[in-house]
């Protein structure tokens, strides 16, 4: 064992928050405390690297290196290596790092965990672990905390790569690299170096392929080698089998018979695997994806062939035709046909009878592409490859078969189709106003040759506009749009889709992949039934008329007084493949009967169905103001979807109900169309379904449930790199977290919904989000900071925010304006608001805008006001708004010396907020409570057993009147730590200054006395 202590310039990490927060961790810890940390993940992803910064970021003391010795059986004690550390440590912390610990042997490594479980003997140590991931951790690491290196995000690859290339490389190199480096570092920076620099400027045809044999195996080192050929074989053949799998990890059986077709007269078994495969029930798979395409890339020609031979003649066996002809085409063997291999590939992708998944149709279609030499008919399958792979959620993969279609010559439906998609993926991770350019030239190619798809890809480019924010585009898309195909008309689509009644879709043109997002626009604004009249007003002396196409203030498009909505996405979660005849995808699909073969597997599509229509009629003649036609035509996409289960019909249906404002009827279909998204295996669709359901539950007053939804569609909608849909579902957590007692988890959704929303031009993610802020300031009693957010968002100007959002934020913005002494800012946006809450469609807004009339009109009429505002939250339920007026209400009581009033008010706001979860908005409701008298009942916020141990501690020394530092002085804690336990305890006792704390803590001891001097008597 040798060791060396080293001090290096700082290393520039591209990514890796969360690992390096917990090596953060580990190293702040040495103030008080030893700790350990493994480090792991497949070769490339940056193990050493960490290791490094860990080392360069320490300055509290020596960084000891230790690896293993010239001898490496070396006999090595725990105690000899605590002897070592103590040595090294002194008086100062120490950091040891040891990377590849995996390469110690066993003697060792078990001193080394031994070591690891005594550190606290040595002093102050740290003692940060890499072992390789590309295998199984070693028994003797396994039971020490870990924190694995997963891949880059596309965006932190996207910066690494402008850092070594100073922002140079093409575009359609750029997504090239990308997808081949699959986010692991090493083999992205391989890749550029293998390049030239006219390569890279995109001057140049990139080299075929691009990761070859060498470069992958450079990168994987010495985890690519293997003991024996029998070991070799089995690992060959587990590689050859992903690659036309629908996952990672493959079937047991498959490699085994596989392999017995390589050589009859073995007897292959999985038992014992090689350290570098998992097995899990009946599945095999590599520890490591680099490592997989390693072995497949290095292995000898003739052998993987034979490979991919014996895999095609067991799939053939087992029935399954498109796995089958992959391996076919990967295994030819003399002067093969290649275009009739190309051909029946395409066709098989094509047949909606053919049981697979859209990753496995993509890679079919894009194998076709490779095999095809006909231009047009190579950019076509090209096309049908990216559409595949956006439907499986992958994005990445998308854009590089884009950019190999463009290189094809194509006719324009062609190169229509591929912009359309372009424009889709742009939608859902990239730019809105460039995806928005993009979906608008998709149309314009499409118009002659396939109207239905040109009326899908302008649709789409409406969503965009919405998403953008930009009313007067979204409007004016819609109306330039191509017109609907009449029924008894037929569009030329591509390659042929399968019908949605069974599932899948197989092809470009008419697949399901536009519909994740386009067809239904601004499907967040509610839409009145009724024409507005007097039962709809708050105030009959204050509500005015709903605004008409023409009044004042309407000057981005007619019908703007009519839009706030904010319930579902921007763009709506509806297959454009309905516009264009196709269907949605899922594992089981048929043909259509009007489908024709050809190089391409073109058809022609059947007609239009009548929700499309309807639901396109009704987005217009909202944003048009003309809400008689709107209403009718959008309860018919409603009505159509009680009979029908397909996943797009479902998700239009709960757009157009909550353009009705028929939240409970959202989330009816909303629930639906995740079920069968879930079952078609659409993962593109499954956060589009999660957002419509977290936004409906948000109309709905059920903020856990909406929270619930939008955890799972976060982890979703990043798992398939929609970034813009994450961004929505960031600014749903916010919300609902801004009614809890969570400033911190605010201010995170917040910013990580403002990251993208910033860079992507989300208007409506950033006004919700901002909202948020706004909503937690006011609930923790800051309505100056509240009212100064808001105002950004609802008075006018060019910083207003999302047309279908900002009315929505305005009863906010009152009430923070109201308390922070400054009505005169809201006479305007409350008469907006005004017009807006007679229209009737949303529940809520009657109530809220009585509610703002009370919180601003003198005291003779206040009292009437309140009392009309929660008869009308009576009538449209909701626990948290019905409670925030009771609050208002008990907080007016209060103040005009009606205790006995106030008391039940407030009794009755405490109820409602502890009901749905608001716990911000329950410490107000108790401190109001407190002021009366009144204890709260139970122990929750209010009362010290809701305390902890520690926070009971900080409030009896502050109580006592000591200052943080001196409590963090006897303690033995920071005065960061104090501060923090402290803002914990003002929020959970409802208190808001020291002199208040004092107070309670004096009054609980008291009681606490009183209680106990009962028991004695």
């Amino acid at each position: 064992m040798t060791g060396e202590t080293t001090v290096r310039t700082a290393v520039r990490i591209h990514g890796r928050s969360a690992q390096r927060e917990a090596v953060r961790a580990l190293l702040d810890g040495l103030r008080a405390r030893s700790g350990h940390l493994v480090v792991t993940g497949e070769p490339g992803l940056g193990r050493t690297a960490l290791l490094q910064w860990a080392a360069d970021s320490f300055r509290a003391g020596p960084v000891l290196r230790l690896g293993p010795g010239e001898d490496r059986g070396a006999p090595t004690t725990a105690g000899e290596l605590l002897t070592t550390l103590r040595k090294a440590a002194g008086e100062a912390p120490l950091l040891v790092c040891v990377d590849d610990a995996h390469l110690w042997d066993a003697p060792a490594r078990s001193a080394l965990s031994h070591a690891a479980e005594r550190l606290h003997t040595a002093g102050r140590v740290a003692l940060l672990l890499s072992v390789a991931g590309h295998r199984a951790v070693d028994p003797e690491f396994a039971r020490l905390p870990v924190v694995r290196l997963d891949p880059l995000a596309p965006s932190h690859a996207d910066a690494l790569l402008d850092e070594v290339t100073d922002g140079s490389t093409d575009p359609a190199v750029r997504e090239h690299l990308l997808a081949e480096a699959e986010g692991n570092p090493a083999l992205l920076l391989a890749l550029v170096r293998r390049l030239t620099p006219a390569e890279l400027r995109g001057l140049r045809p990139l080299p075929r392929p691009t990761a070859e044999a060498g470069t992958l195996a450079a990168v994987a080192g010495s985890a690519l080698t293997c003991p024996s050929a029998d070991a070799r074989d089995l690992l060959l053949t587990v590689a050859a089998a992903v690659r036309a799998a629908d996952g990672p990890d493959v079937d047991t059986r498959l490699v085994l018979d596989a392999l017995r077709h390589l050589d009859p007269a073995s007897a292959p078994t999985a038992n014992p695997l090689p350290d570098v495969l998992a097995g899990a029930g009946d599945r095999l798979r590599f520890h490591s994806p680099l490592l997989c395409r390693a072995v497949h890339a290095t292995a000898a020609p003739d052998r993987r062939r034979a490979a991919h031979r014996a895999l095609a003649d067991v799939l053939e066996a087992d029935g399954q035709p498109l796995p089958a002809l992959l391996h076919r085409s990967w295994s030819p063997s003399g002067p093969a046909p290649v275009a009739r291999l190309a051909d029946r590939l395409a066709a098989v992708a094509a047949d909606g009878t053919t049981p697979a998944s859209h990753g496995l149709r993509g890679t079919a279609y894009a194998r076709a592409a490779e095999l095809t030499a006909d231009a047009p008919v190579r950019a076509e399958r090209y096309t049908a490859a990216a559409e595949q792979a956006l439907l499986a959620g992958r994005p990445d993969r998308a854009r590089p078969l884009l950019a190999a279609a463009r290189d094809c010559a194509a006719p324009a439906v062609v190169r229509g189709r591929a912009e359309r998609v372009r424009g889709l993926a742009e939608l859902r991770d990239g730019p809105v106003g460039d995806a928005h350019q993009s979906l608008l030239l998709a149309a314009s190619l499409l118009a002659e040759d396939a109207p239905a798809e040109a009326a899908s890809a302008a649709l789409a480019a409406a969503d965009a506009a919405w998403a953008a924010g930009d009313l007067s585009s979204c409007l004016a898309t819609l109306s330039l749009g191509p017109a609907p195909v009449p029924r008894d008309a037929a569009g030329m689509l591509g390659p042929a889709a399968p019908d949605a009644a069974t599932g899948a879709d197989g092809l470009p043109g008419a697949v399901d992949l536009a519909g994740a997002v386009d067809g239904a626009g601004p499907c967040g604004v509610p839409v009145p039934t009724d024409p507005p009249g007097p039962r709809h007003a708050a105030d009959p002396r204050q509500v005015v008329a709903p605004r008409h196409a023409n009044a004042p203030g309407h000057a981005t498009a007619p019908g703007h007084a009519t839009v706030p909505g904010y319930a579902t996405p921007g763009y709506a979660a509806v297959p454009s493949s309905v516009l264009a005849g196709g269907r949605t995808g899922g594992a089981t699909p048929r043909t259509d009967a009007g489908a024709r073969g050809g190089p391409g597997g073109t058809r022609v599509c059947g007609a239009v169905p009548d929700p499309v229509r309807d639901h396109r009629v009704g987005m217009r003649a909202l944003l048009e103001g003309r809400l008689d036609r709107a209403a009718p035509s959008l309860g018919q996409v409603v009505e159509r979807a009680r009979t029908d289960d397909r996943p797009e019909t479902l998700l239009r249906a709960a757009s157009a109900a909550l353009l009705l404002g028929n939240v409970d009827a959202a989330r009816r279909a909303g629930a639906r169309a995740l079920a069968a998204t879930r079952q078609s295996g659409s993962e593109a669709l499954v956060p589009q379904a999660l957002e419509y359901l977290a936004y409906a539950e948000l109309r709905a007053g059920r903020h856990p449930q909406a929270r619930a939804h939008a955890e799972e569609g976060l982890r979703t909608a990043l798992r398939a790199g929609q970034r813009n849909t994450a961004a929505h579902h960031q600014a749903v957590l916010a919300l609902a977290a801004s009614i809890e007692d969570e400033p911190a988890a605010v201010a995170r959704h917040v910013t990580a919904a403002l990251a993208t929303a910033r860079r992507h031009g989300l208007a409506q993610a950033a006004t919700l989000a901002e909202w948020a802020a706004a909503r937690a300031d006011l609930g923790r009693g800051r309505p100056q900071d509240a009212a100064d957010r808001l105002g950004l968002l609802v008075l006018p100007g060019p910083g207003r925010g999302h047309f279908a959002v900002w009315r929505l934020a305005v009863p906010c913005f009152v009430e923070a304006a109201a308390l922070a002494g400054r009505p005169e800012d809201t006479h305007e946006v409350l008469t907006d608001f005004a017009g807006w809450a007679a229209f009737g469609a949303d529940p809520q807004a009657a109530a809220q805008l009585a509610r703002c009339h009370a919180l601003l009109a003198p005291p003779d009429h206040a009292d009437d006001l309140y009392r009309r505002a929660l008869a009308r939250h009576d009538e449209a339920g909701g626990d948290f708004e019905r409670a925030r007026t009771a609050l208002l209400y008990g907080k007016w009581l209060r103040r005009r010396r009606r205790p006995r009033e106030a008391r039940g008010r407030l009794g009755t706001a405490l109820a409602g907020f502890d009901r749905c979860g608001a716990g911000v908005w329950a410490a107000q409701a108790r401190a109001e409570l407190r002021a009366l008298g009144a204890a709260p009942q139970g122990g929750g916020a209010g009362t010290l057993t809701g305390l902890t141990p520690q926070q009971l501690r900080i409030a009896r020394h502050v109580a006592e009147g000591a200052t943080n530092r001196e409590v963090a002085l006897t303690l033995a804690v920071s005065t960061r730590t104090v501060d923090y336990h402290l803002r914990k305890v003002f929020a959970v006792l409802g208190v808001r200054s020291r002199l208040e704390l004092a107070r309670m803590v004096e009054h609980a001891d008291r009681t606490r006395g009183d209680r106990r001097a009962g028991d004695r008597m």
